[in-house]
């Protein structure tokens, strides 16, 4: 590839580095790919701030994220200096703050508020609700919970059949309060959004049509604006709280693990280091020696 080559005789990098911009290039090109696109040039940029969600639904390392997003800068810089391009649409691109290696939580009463956001009076709000109690309740992906087919959560059991990454399937428990919100959604919300019309995922848009990610999440966002939080929150903010809150209260590593659906334990311990920093918080705010 001609950009390899450049940064290989211009910067001078490493061959351990050049590789990681070829594999980095290549995943990019495999998820246009998927999406129905080949040409890296016809790109948008609402199209690479997609594939940085993606990143983030995968559970991608802030460190690798924002590597991948230095490639994409990088290699549109490049099409651009040599005419391939008239715009860069990497131009806007953010990569994560790597000093957030440990994920900023909502506290339990921003949660709280996050929760009695919607307007239940209101078909969607009372979807939205819904939608929330589930994500916090069972720490799901964005992903999950807009792909979420309807004949997969057992209300009756309390459970909900999960397909995560790597078509991996597990079995997540739904709290009594998500339970009684999702019933209401079903009786009434869900039939007026869908009509006549069969729709195999729970959640659906105001026109009655599976949600999608990026529709899902900008509702949270508004929600959340809401509710007065003023902190960033990410597409996992949701699955962070869900998981940091079972650790506070008690919740081994193990299961915390199972829910959430990691392949490796490492991937979970990220929340002990959570727990271990609101402990300290508490510790200095509250002792007399702090």
């Amino acid at each position: 590839m001609q950009f390899i080559q450049s940064l290989r005789i211009l910067d001078g990098l490493s061959e351990n580095t050049l590789s990681a911009y070829q594999n980095d290039l290549k995943n990019y090109q495999a998820w246009l790919n998927l999406q129905g696109f080949s040409d890296l040039l016809s790109i948008s940029s609402a199209q690479l701030e997609d594939y940085v969600f993606a990143l983030f639904e995968q559970d991608k390392q802030p460190k690798s994220i924002a590597r991948a997003i230095s490639s994409l800068k990088r290699f549109y810089q490049f099409c651009v200096v040599q005419n391939l391009i008239l715009q860069d649409p990497a131009a806007l691109l953010k990569p994560p703050k790597l000093s957030a290696m440990i994920p900023k939580v909502i506290s339990e009463s921003q949660i709280e508020a996050l929760l009695n956001a919607p307007d239940v009076l209101s078909v969607l709000g009372l979807r939205d609700r819904a939608i929330l109690e589930l994500a916090y309740s069972s720490g799901l992906r964005v992903s999950e919970l807009v792909e979420l087919p309807y004949e997969q959560i057992n209300l009756s059991a309390g459970l909900v059949q999960v397909t995560g990454k790597g078509n991996k399937e597990r079995i997540v428990p739904v709290g009594e309060e998500a339970i009684d919100w999702l019933q209401k959604y079903l009786q009434t919300s869900r039939p007026s959004l869908v009509k006549q019309k069969w729709v195999g995922t729970l959640f659906v848009s105001r026109i009655g049509r599976p949600m999608t990610r990026q529709t899902l999440w900008h509702r949270i966002k508004h929600l959340a604006a809401e509710a007065g939080i003023v902190m960033n929150l990410s597409p996992h903010s949701l699955r962070h709280a869900f998981a940091t809150h079972l650790v506070n209260h008690g919740a081994d590593l193990r299961t915390v693990q199972l829910l959430l659906g990691h392949a490796d334990l490492s991937t979970t311990q990220i929340y002990t280091h959570v727990a271990k920093a609101r402990l300290q918080a508490l510790h200095h705010k509250h002792h007399p020696r702090g």
